[in-house]
């Protein structure tokens, strides 16, 4: 069958709507996404589909959350309606930020338990700001905790403080299970499907407010490689119209032109699917490739267009890492990809298409700066890049201060943190965050025997305190924060209690020489690792750092051995996530991550180097 039968030719306009969902993470957005492409007929009869379709990349299945914003179509009635599901994760929050300038309308979901969270805020703000009327959804309230009607008010109280309309004060409502599949006006609805969700959007959504006549013209994006179509660039047609090989040009912000070239292939959303078009035209979302250097947020016109189209601001980053070659003696035996010149190349193409993390070269030779939202994003991208073979060596996250223009302060970023425990947990959780320089705002009970701390403090006090949170909580406690602008620096925090242990030789760990050494504290390796020396063995169970010798043998002698060495019991290492792992290291450390292993060890191997270092820095404090 000849590939041509496949092209869809569209010959003329049709009735467009463009929304986003958009929510708090886990609050169901990619589930009801399911659902709605479900009953709008995109699947085919008997189709397998997975759950979560839209959740493609492997990391975003393994962890459960949408990691990048994806787009998507359905069809109702003689209306196509583009969604674009988003992260509700607050590292991936400059995600949702350049997807608002794609939509005119908005589904915001709230869980009808747990209710507005902080990243519902930061996504609630946005959208509001962009002028767009949000349709609230408060979805699960199967749950058996579900309290509708007070989220309901609390919503509603979010929206007036955020400054909202009177005519966005008066927003529509539905009461929903994505999982069950249906949403209705009341709770006592006939819970049947999503059809109230899909006539309220073809209601109250306006149609996208374009120039069909003027120039053809749109913002990139969202910014995608594809191994048979090269760079994939999409967005939202905001005048004109687009058709296949038509030649346009690519625009800074500036003005200045990036590039020329042609559109080779133009690309609409179907279903789960892009799908080849002919000609799109304004107020579609679609996918353009062919052009070899455009990025986001560009303009991408045709020929005579005279000047860019805005492109909404993005929050700066507010956590930086240094990301640098792995220098250790096991350099090169795990991964394929060990140069300077192959992370330099990933991490810049990794900024070009992620707006919210920014790239530089550092001081240091063979290093690069690199900033971002959080830990989590910066983890994940640090996952991915092992995954591609990548070996690397990462330091200790650090928080990016600013300077008051007005009064010459120094200002740090500063979190609202959201924790909901046990109140038998509440107490320890205010002590340890308190240690950490946060100030409580609020304590309420939220149900169910548990109380709501409301804290605001430095994003510096939050680095590595979540596994601290989770132990201390017994697993039970939920903490969630978001981006609360910038404030005084609130001086020194302290950091880990506890030092290293850390290895002088290299080898193989033996299982002798370690049943002595976690006599001194908690051991991160087996018998069998491959260590070398400047390895950290493990967390000493003093304050001081310790050196030891994991291969050292038990001496033979001609006495035979009455069993004690049967006797010799090792307690299970310590294993680390890369999240753990690099929340855990200080200053004077570096996580050595390759597509294999993830290892701790000492910044300078050798402990010469390590004295004549930390004598150099003690000199420059004094």
């Amino acid at each position: 069958m000849c590939a041509v039968q496949y092209i869809l030719r569209v010959q003329v306009p049709m009735q467009i709507r463009n929304i986003a969902i958009i929510a708090h993470v886990d609050h169901g957005k990619t589930t009801l996404v399911d659902k709605l492409l479900a009953q709008s007929g995109s699947f085919r009869e008997h189709q397998q589909v997975a759950d979560r379709a839209m959740d493609r990349n492997d990391l975003e299945r393994e962890r459960g959350i949408t990691i990048l914003a994806k787009c998507t179509s359905v069809m109702w009635h003689d209306t196509r309606i583009n969604i674009v599901d988003t992260p509700g994760h607050a590292d991936f929050g400059g995600e949702v930020e350049r997807i608002l300038n794609m939509v005119d309308g908005a589904i915001v979901l709230v869980d009808a338990a747990e209710g507005v969270l902080p990243q519902t805020k930061f996504v609630v703000g946005k959208a509001l700001a962009r002028g767009i009327h949000p349709i609230v959804v408060v979805n699960k309230v199967d749950r058996g905790d579900a309290r509708p009607d007070e989220v309901h008010t609390e919503v509603f109280d979010l929206f007036a403080a955020l400054g909202a309309s009177d005519s966005q004060l008066d927003f529509p409502m539905l009461y929903a299970s994505g999982r069950q599949g249906w949403a209705d006006t009341t709770m006592d609805g006939p819970r049947k499907d999503l059809s109230a969700m899909f006539d309220l959007v073809l209601r109250h959504v306006p149609e996208p407010t374009v120039l069909p006549d003027a120039p053809f013209a749109m913002v990139a994006s969202i910014l995608e490689y594809d191994n048979f179509l090269g760079r994939v660039l999409t967005g939202r047609i905001e005048q004109g119209h687009a058709r296949t090989n038509m030649a346009v040009k690519v625009l800074r912000e500036d003005g200045t032109v990036v590039e020329t070239g042609r559109m080779t292939k133009l690309m609409s959303f179907r279903g789960l699917d892009r799908v080849p078009v002919d000609e799109a035209f304004a107020g579609d979302i679609i996918a353009v490739a062919g052009l070899s250097e455009g990025t986001i947020p560009n303009t991408i016109g045709a020929m005579e267009l005279a000047a860019p189209l805005p492109a909404i601001p993005v929050d700066p980053p507010t956590l930086a890492m240094t990301f640098r070659i792995n220098d250790g003696p096991l350099a090169g035996r795990e991964g394929k990809k060990v140069t300077s010149r192959q992370i330099r190349e990933r991490l810049f193409r990794e900024a070009e298409g992620n707006v919210a993390i920014k790239v530089t070269d550092s001081n240091e030779t063979e290093a690069f700066e690199v900033a971002g939202r959080g830990e989590l994003q910066l983890g994940v991208l640090i996952e991915q890049m092992r995954r591609e073979g990548f070996e690397l060596a990462i330091g200790r996250p650090r928080v990016l201060t600013r300077t008051n223009p007005e009064t010459g302060a120094r200002e740090e970023p500063m979190e609202e943190v959201l924790a909901d425990v046990d109140e038998p947990f509440s107490g320890v959780v205010v002590e340890k965050l308190s240690r950490r320089k946060a100030e409580l705002r609020e304590m309420r009970p939220s149900g169910g025997g548990k109380v709501r701390l409301t804290f605001i403090m430095p994003s510096r006090g939050l680095i590595g305190y979540h596994g601290e949170f989770l132990t201390d909580t017994r697993g039970s406690g939920i903490m969630n924060r978001m981006f609360a602008g910038y404030g005084p620096w609130k001086g020194p925090i302290e950091g880990r209690r506890n030092g290293a242990l850390i290895s002088t030789e290299g080898g193989e760990a033996v299982h002798y020489a370690l049943f002595y050494i976690q006599e001194r504290g908690t051991l991160f390796v087996n018998p069998g690792d491959k260590v070398y020396q400047g390895l950290i063995l493990g967390e000493n169970s003093r304050g001081s750092d310790l050196e030891v010798n994991p291969i050292k043998e038990k001496k033979l002698t001609n006495v035979r051995a009455s069993g004690k060495d049967d006797a010799m019991l090792l307690i299970p290492p310590r294993r680390m996530s890369l999240e753990q792992a690099i929340a855990y290291v200080e200053d004077d450390e570096l996580v050595e991550v390759t597509p294999t292993a993830i290892r701790l060890r000492k910044r300078f191997l050798d402990p010469h180097e390590r004295k004549r270092h930390e004598r150099r820095s003690e000199a420059a404090v004094a």
